[in-house]
């Protein structure tokens, strides 16, 4: 059983000092133990109910509140708190949103330091967007209660792994929650409910998809009560009766690009990105926007530069790079977001042929396991003057490092002197920069936190790095 003990406090209660990316407060004891307590806030004065003790640490929730800090404020939603069955969705409503950015740049600049051992010389201003309504892509449980004789459709509840009973998200498109309880309505009426675990969300400038995991057929009824369903609300179904790479539409999808196909805007390069609603894109566009125009502003692109993307996914950045430089190499892994990011070149290409617009310039597509790239690898893509990286979670340690070693092994190949790179981890960020810039001779001359994620625990940055 756990200890549900109080944590040791005197008169005046436990002083939080910090935060955690887990919105847990920060104190410690008077004797020098640090607690963890879900629900307080930096500079609040609170006692404690402690459910877990180890032998540095505690970890606890707020029982009472002794002194309320002037930064904590009424969450938005009706689901978020830190009580049982609350949504897990969202970790830090009940901070003020000028809060929350500083929290997490505070926690980009101590991982620099502390795993990578870098401090940049400029912190730039966070990037920042809408905090609500903002969520175009998510990932929804669905379970069906047989004693409560209904489906719950939304996020896990708080540390748990029963699903919220929500009818609404705040973070979500209005279009997308108010669709939450239709979606009961119509799984509860499938044959399979019992079969149907999530539903992704992925939405376009103009169109909305479902994909539906179900782990056994539907029938040729349930296939009807989609389409019924798609007709009323506009959506397009998906289905996923295996792994992610067996999403097929329910029915023929328009092949031909139209409005109604799923598709992100770049209007500062005149570009429209094609998707499949399995494909990764960036969940906040408006803030992935900003981040192209800033990303590309900070590579500086000259018309006699040779740039390569990094893990080019559909051509995020690569396409509006090629609108400057007179050549660009984009390298993704993955042939299958390959083959879109090419088409994405060819019907964006044909699009500017039509309005006589500046056509995109050389753009070269190769397949790449960045994972595991050596110096040997590295040295076919030749010299190039800037590179940007947008790894995923994991970062980009294979690709660093073989920057290094063919520094080492090759006096004649010369390495970008810009690098910019875009992270979904300030922990691998930290340790990446520190090969750049304690072996590789980099300096980091800017970093900045980039708010994709609104109210939770995700912490997106973009970072500068130069050599001379």
């Amino acid at each position: 059983m756990p200890d549900t003990t109080d944590a040791f406090i005197d008169d005046k209660g436990l002083l939080i000092e910090s935060m955690d990316l887990e919105a847990q407060g920060i104190a410690h004891r008077s004797d020098g133990k640090v607690v963890f307590v879900e629900g307080a806030l930096p500079f609040e004065r609170v006692t404690v109910n402690v459910h877990r003790k180890k032998n540095n640490w505690e970890q606890g929730t707020l029982k009472q509140m002794l002194q309320a800090s002037s930064q904590r404020i009424k969450a938005e939603c009706a689901y978020f708190g830190m009580h049982a069955g609350a949504c897990g969705g969202c970790k830090m409503q009940h901070l003020n949103l000028f809060s929350q950015i500083a929290v997490k740049q505070r926690v980009v600049e101590d991982n620099l330091w502390h795993i990578g051992k870098v401090k940049p010389e400029l912190v730039l201003r966070p990037l920042q967007g809408p905090d609500w309504k903002y969520r175009h892509r998510a990932r929804l449980s669905v379970r069906h209660v047989v004693k409560k004789s209904k489906v719950l459709i939304g996020f896990h509840e708080r540390k748990s792994g029963y699903v919220a009973d929500m009818t609404s998200c705040a973070v979500l498109p209005q279009r997308v929650s108010d669709m939450l309880l239709p979606l009961r309505e119509l799984i509860a009426n499938l044959s399979i409910r019992d079969q149907c675990p999530q539903i992704e969300v992925a939405c376009g400038d103009t169109s909305t998809a479902f994909i539906l995991r179900h782990l056994a057929p539907l029938s040729e009824q349930d296939g009807q009560l989609l389409r019924a369903f798609s007709a009323q609300y506009k959506v397009q179904w998906w289905l996923q009766p295996k792994g992610i790479e067996s999403v097929i539409p329910l029915d023929d999808i328009d092949s031909t690009f139209s409005e109604n196909s799923l598709y992100y805007e770049l209007p500062a390069f005149q570009l429209k990105m094609y998707f499949r609603p399995n494909d990764f894109t960036q969940v906040n566009p408006a803030i992935n926007k900003v981040l192209v125009s800033q990303a590309i502003s900070f590579m500086d692109i000259q018309p006699e530069d040779s740039l390569v993307d990094w893990f080019c996914g559909l051509g995020n950045f690569t396409l509006p790079m090629a609108s400057l430089a007179y050549k660009v190499t984009g390298v993704e892994g993955s042939q299958s977001l390959l083959n879109w990011a090419k088409k994405n070149h060819e019907w964006n290409n044909i699009a500017r042929s039509n309005k006589k617009a500046k056509l995109l310039a050389d753009i070269a597509f190769q397949e790449q396991n960045l994972f595991e790239i050596s110096a040997q690898s590295l040295r076919q893509y030749g010299s190039n003057s800037k590179w940007l990286i947008d790894p995923p979670r994991e970062g980009a340690f294979a690709l660093v490092q073989a920057l290094t070693d063919l520094l080492s092994e090759d006096g004649h190949w010369l390495p970008p002197k810009r690098i910019v790179y875009i992270s979904c981890n300030p922990a691998t960020l930290a340790r990446d920069a520190g090969v750049l810039v304690n072996i590789a001779g980099y300096r980091c001359t800017a970093v900045g936190m980039v708010n994709m994620f609104p109210h939770t625990a995700h912490v997106e940055s973009i970072a500068i790095f130069d050599r001379p």
